[in-house]
């Protein structure tokens, strides 16, 4: 890959092999968002969809260990986007070692996120899916005024406080008239040993939010503690374990985000139904 090109003016970049670009956001860390990122693309390629994800964070980029990718590569050498478990894939991670501090200001960060998008030869794609760092500052605002986004989903936890930053997140979108696909609620509930759901984090925060925020309410994801086992190990659940709860429940929301695309975009495509 060449070395980014000099700041430009900010304006839409053209991608024209990829139809959809989703974002995956978040008002805050911690809520698990780069793992419904990496979870919501494998899901959508299991459904038959042509699938890219870029990891957005370069200050704490976690896609190369969720999906098994742990040497680094030469960007003038290596042809990227790289290729696992069926999706097109990028993140500063794959350029510097996980030690590497990236002491990095916002002009710098702005160039290589541009670089991703114009300059990775991302091929023929249903959905580029982009995993967001949390927050709202330089790296949000590049990729949303600059990328050709169809949508975001933002993900939260049930609990007050994490839906108090998912709120800045969708007035980000907003304000850059973004459409808002939708709200995830993550590690919603488990279900015990004796059969009954339990909600450690509280109840029904994401349906507020989406009826706050007047957005539809994508779903609800429980906890499973294979999820950050399957996530540390580099085989993320949905293609390690497909036929657990977890998995299935991603399947659905990948459906209902395929939906939203093709309602907000007004495109043309035939919807999978799924049989779980």
């Amino acid at each position: 890959m060449p070395p980014p090109e000099a700041h430009q003016p900010q304006q839409k970049i053209a991608m024209p092999g990829v139809k959809s670009v989703v974002a995956v956001a978040s008002g805050k860390g911690g809520v698990g968002k780069s793992t419904v990122a990496t979870n919501l693309a494998l899901a959508l390629h299991m459904l038959g969809r042509r699938v890219g994800l870029l990891d957005a964070d370069i200050y704490g980029p976690s896609i190369p260990i969720m999906m098994g990718v742990k040497e680094t590569f030469d960007a003038n050498t290596t042809p990227f986007p790289l290729t696992r478990h069926g999706l097109k894939l990028m993140s500063m991670g794959f350029l510097v070692k996980p030690e590497t501090a990236m002491i990095w200001r916002g002009p710098m960060v702005h160039k290589y996120l541009t670089a991703f998008l114009a300059q990775i030869d991302w091929g023929v794609l249903d959905y580029l899916v982009i995993d967001l760092p949390p927050g709202t500052g330089d790296a949000q605002l590049t990729l949303t005024q600059t990328a050709p986004l169809s949508g975001a989903v933002i993900v939260t936890t049930p609990q007050e406080v994490s839906l108090i930053d998912a709120r800045k997140g969708l007035e980000m979108f907003n304000q850059v008239r973004v459409p808002v696909l939708g709200i995830i609620e993550n590690m919603s509930f488990f279900v015990g040993a004796d059969g009954k759901r339990y909600e450690p984090f509280g109840r029904g925060g994401g349906i507020k939010l989406a009826k706050e925020a007047g957005v539809p309410f994508l779903g609800e994801i429980p906890i499973d503690p294979r999820v950050a086992e399957c996530g540390d190990g580099g085989d993320p659940i949905v293609h390690k374990y497909p036929d657990t709860d977890v998995a299935k429940t991603y399947l659905n929301l990948a459906n209902v985000v395929i939906q939203q695309v093709v309602r907000m975009t007004d495109a043309t495509e035939e919807l999978p139904t799924l049989q779980l």
